[in-house]
């Protein structure tokens, strides 16, 4: 083998300046946080444009330059889109978690519980059977994307949820997405699993029944809550201790990989886990000053990942896989942001005594983004789906409409709400005492 230098030296080969796709992307990952760094400042100067909308542009733009190296297949590749929006997911659910200054009770949480048990259910089978019947996806893809479109996304929704660790008095609506986003997140995975099992067995009970019932949804969920209770309330004895003083600011990533960790070895749901931990360590001394600390710490982590995914997602779109969708593929997309949610949603809330603007605002902002990225990735990584390519499509334009709908209205409805709150016009589900 030739010494690439000399050759240069003696032949003016250029080949000591090949590049690698590895090199290639630390500098796009370096850039990435560059951005990070300064579009939220960007942002904030027009209301109409939202980070995640211009990181989605940026990937948009860079992906048609000739210089841009080729994206990893979205078949043959799976694992990495699994594991990068998974690490996503958990960090966000952390944040989401430390924010919450609502204690676990029913009075707090009960717009949420309703938003679990009856909208999370109706659009799964909602989008499923539009799936199947408008989109022409056979019965097991239906229901994959059914799953994977189903939870709402505690990465892109910071616009809509509560603020910070003591912070403001939250808003009912904003509490309401806010825990909504942090638990479906993991209930989306039985329904997942659900698919799964009956690409693999096919759609005779005897095959899946028992142990969905018994594993995906009976064990997996309670233990993923149980790890979740005590990993939190250890990490937070730890990070509050005196020993912990010089290390916090890297003890608090602990809050994410403990439980997560735990909770994937058991065989049971990290989501789950991470998000019940992040609630159990900030009811652990809530009003100390590193409640805070931690929050900030996680919510830098958790910037950068939207910077990096966005981007992704905006490549991808860029480089074609929009070429499979057909009129009726982008009218279920459609239909999913502006039909299923919101009805489904408006469904949940009837008879909870909450104004219209506020059943309407709930309803709508059901934000879709990496969470549905994972199941999808997730579910593809086990089990062969027939129209894999044409559920990516699907998935991707609904996070598409989504972000760039719900980026242009989530502030400005956001706030008028909270204002309205604030006078006394809504009434609190919960008071801080």
């Amino acid at each position: 083998m030739a010494y690439s230098a000399q050759q240069l030296i003696t032949h003016g080969d250029l080949g000591v300046f090949s590049i690698e796709l590895y090199d290639v992307a630390l500098l796009l990952i370096g850039c990435g946080i560059l951005i990070a760094s300064i579009m939220p400042r960007l942002a904030a100067k027009n209301r109409s444009i939202t980070a995640p909308m211009l990181y989605l542009c940026l990937g948009l733009v860079i992906f048609r330059l000739p210089w841009a190296p080729e994206l990893p297949d979205l078949m043959n590749d799976i694992h990495w889109a699994k594991r990068f929006a998974e690490m996503g997911v958990i960090l966000a659910l952390t944040s989401a978690g430390l924010r919450l200054n609502s204690p676990f009770a029913w009075n707090s949480w009960r717009i949420s519980w309703r938003l679990l048990a009856v909208t999370m259910p109706l659009t799964i089978a909602a989008s499923a059977w539009l799936g199947w019947w408008a989109a022409g996806l056979l019965p097991v893809s239906a229901l994959l994307l059914g799953a994977a479109i189903a939870p709402t996304d505690p990465v892109l929704a910071g616009d809509v949820e509560v603020p910070e660790p003591n912070g403001p008095e939250e808003s009912t609506s904003r509490l309401a997405l806010t825990t909504e986003a942090g638990i479906n997140d993991g209930l989306a995975f039985p329904f997942t699993n659900l698919a799964i099992a009956l690409a693999l067995v096919g759609l005779a009970p005897s095959g899946w029944l028992g142990g969905w019932l018994v594993m995906d949804v009976f064990y997996k969920i309670t233990a993923g809550a149980l790890i979740g209770a005590g990993s939190g309330y250890l990490v937070a004895k730890i990070i509050f201790s005196p020993l912990s003083k010089i290390t916090r600011g890297v003890l608090a990533l602990s809050l994410t990989l403990v439980p997560y960790g735990l909770a994937e070895l058991a065989s049971s749901y990290g989501f789950i886990a991470v998000f019940v931990a992040a609630c159990v360590y900030r009811h652990y001394e809530s009003s100390h000053e590193y409640q805070e600390l931690v929050h900030d710490f996680s919510e830098a982590i958790v910037r950068l990942m939207i910077a990096v995914l966005m981007f992704f997602v905006g490549a991808y779109i860029c480089c074609g896989i929009f070429a499979l969708m057909t009129p009726a593929m982008w009218g279920v997309a459609f239909a999913i942001v502006f039909l299923i949610r919101p009805l489904s949603g408006l469904i949940a809330l009837v008879g909870t005594g909450l104004p219209r603007r506020q059943r309407l605002a709930i309803s709508f902002f059901g934000i879709r983004g990496l969470g549905s990225i994972y199941y999808l990735a997730y579910g593809l990584f086990h089990a062969d789906f027939p129209d894999a390519m044409r559920i990516w499509a699907i998935v991707l334009a609904v996070v598409l409409i989504s972000v760039v709908i719900h980026g242009i209205t989530a502030v400005t409805v956001m706030q008028k709400l909270d204002a309205e709150e604030r006078k006394g016009k809504f009434k609190l589900m919960w008071k801080r005492t």
